[in-house]
């Protein structure tokens, strides 16, 4: 499960492009409710300055980050010498704007948020993998087709990949995404319960909500799970670093990959035991949700297999308007994840999902 928040607030890219300290003016109310959860240096002190011994992190709340999620739970890095610390924002657009204007070293979050912050000119790289797979597709009793989703609602979240995959989804059976009516909606449960009243006609969700509804509405057909788009194993979310930390700290980065190799390791060897220290702290639902959620969308780090994918998504981010130059491979940086594989083969070689 991939908790969604409402992204009818947009990350302010223009504050990232042009005044870093404007930007912090204008938000002083909102940086006032953040919550650092573990001890580090002020909120406001430089991503090199907290880089020696910890590192600065944003969040989803979904099970993308699970690997992120147990490394803090855990701290699986602090044997090499890193603590992470969390960082939690009141809203998403400030979750992404923190990591483009560096007041957090790292974030976790959909891939399609990372190609917009690049593009707003924020010195930022992947470096790692998070969730893949779970996306899911659902429609209303009858609406069984790419047609007759015409005029139909869909409920999504702004510049997620939920918006985006329904419109690669009708883009393949020939239907234009101007063609139907999109809501973008506060939450998750509020997305669901909309498609449960009748209120909109489709939606695309993460699991286990995508399964539920099926089971919970009689006649909802699910149309895609992405892998008839994307293929098996396709990308979610991502690790992003700002590039000041992969060049100025890179032996800290490397920590934080390896810790989330061994929370993957923990998570594939241990799977109820990884539930029972995440949920009810970093995962609001129940245990059995938990565990539908865990096995549909698994938290892998090494993405490599996904570079062209991540890249061709930016095609669709072109067309909708939400970024105006399409990112090439320097987006993308996979050497402190490469370096992490061969200084830890035997831990490598444990964990049963990584890049084909």
């Amino acid at each position: 499960m991939c908790e969604r928040h409402g992204h009818l607030d947009l990350p302010d890219f223009e504050a990232i492009r042009m005044d870093r300290r404007k930007f912090l003016k204008s938000t002083a109310a909102g940086a006032a409710g953040v919550i650092t959860m573990a001890a580090g240096p002020g909120m406001f002190g430089s991503a090199a300055m907290a880089a020696e011994s910890s590192i600065k992190s944003t969040h989803g709340s979904g099970f993308c980050n699970l690997n992120m999620f147990l490394s803090h739970a855990v701290q699986t890095a602090k044997e090499d010498g890193l603590t992470l610390n969390f960082v939690n924002t009141p809203t998403f657009a400030e979750q992404v704007t923190f990591l483009g204007i560096g007041q957090v070293d790292v974030g976790l979050m959909p891939y399609t948020s990372f190609m917009a912050l690049y593009d707003a000119g924020a010195p930022v790289k992947v470096v790692a993998g998070g969730g893949i797979e779970g996306c899911v597709i659902v429609a209303r009793p009858g609406l069984d087709s790419a047609e007759k989703l015409k005029g139909k609602t869909l409920a999504t979240f702004q510049l997620d990949t939920l918006e985006v995959m329904p419109y690669d989804w009708l883009k393949k059976h020939g239907v234009d995404f101007k063609d139907i009516n999109v809501r973008y909606m506060g939450s998750t449960p509020e997305a669901v319960e909309a498609f449960k009243a009748g209120a909109v006609d489709w939606i695309c969700t993460i699991e286990p909500y995508g399964t539920a509804l099926v089971n919970d509405v009689p006649g909802a057909v699910m149309l895609s799970d992405g892998t008839d788009i994307y293929g098996k194993g396709y990308t979610d979310c991502v690790l992003a670093a700002r590039s000041p930390l992969i060049e100025e700290n890179r032996e800290g980065l490397k920590a934080l990959i390896k810790g989330m190799m061994k929370a993957q390791l923990m998570a594939e060897s241990d799977p109820a035991g990884t539930l029972e220290k995440l949920v009810g702290t970093y995962y609001k639902t129940s245990m059995e949700n938990a565990k539908i959620a865990m096995a549909k969308q698994p938290a892998v780090v090494d993405a490599r297999s996904q570079t062209d994918f991540i890249l061709d998504r930016t095609d669709s981010l072109v067309e909708m308007g939400y970024i105006k130059n399409k990112p090439d491979r320097a987006a993308i940086d996979w050497t402190p994840l490469e370096e992490v594989i061969a200084e830890n083969p035997e831990l490598y070689g444990k964990l049963k999902l990584k890049a084909a």
